[in-house]
């Protein structure tokens, strides 16, 4: 199932993500995609607003950490940013597969680089810029029980 979603500013893009947090559950995985300033980062913002993180804002790209553990709400998040990772065999080095089926919820910008390690329940988001429509929409295309096709 796919549903497509238009934001036309940062507030209504961490509405968006917040909605999601708030029905999230144990174990589910997130692959979240989209071009270098689509709003990958805002969109863990709010998706940790929404799993009750007391700091969302504190909430930060983990580029070269790879990964940020974020505790204090309903469920842990698993902040996964794998744009550095050159071949998804690299997630080995920092378990990946634990947290992928833990009891947390994992939330992975440019998942795309790791798709195959990825299960086929997971939520699949895309974001992408509509500049004709104005510097801050978004287009925010989500595909439940993995991509579109499968």
């Amino acid at each position: 199932m796919t549903t497509v979603l238009e934001s036309r500013s940062v507030e209504e893009t961490r509405r968006i993500a917040k909605s999601m947090g708030e029905t999230a559950a144990a174990g589910d995985v997130f692959a979240l995609n989209g071009d270098l300033g689509a709003g990958k980062t805002v969109f863990a913002k709010g998706f940790a607003e929404g799993l009750g993180f007391p700091y969302p804002e504190d909430v930060v790209s983990p580029t070269f950490t790879l990964l940020q553990i974020y505790e204090g709400g309903r469920l842990t998040l698993y902040h996964f940013d794998v744009y550095r990772m050159e071949d998804a065999s690299e997630a080995d080095g920092i378990g990946m597969d634990d947290y992928l089926f833990g009891d947390g919820v994992c939330l992975i910008e440019w998942a795309e680089h790791v798709e195959e390690l990825l299960p086929a329940g997971r939520t699949q988001i895309t974001i992408t810029r509509d500049d004709a429509e104005g510097p801050s929409c978004r287009r925010i295309t989500v595909t439940k029980n993995g991509v579109a096709g499968e």
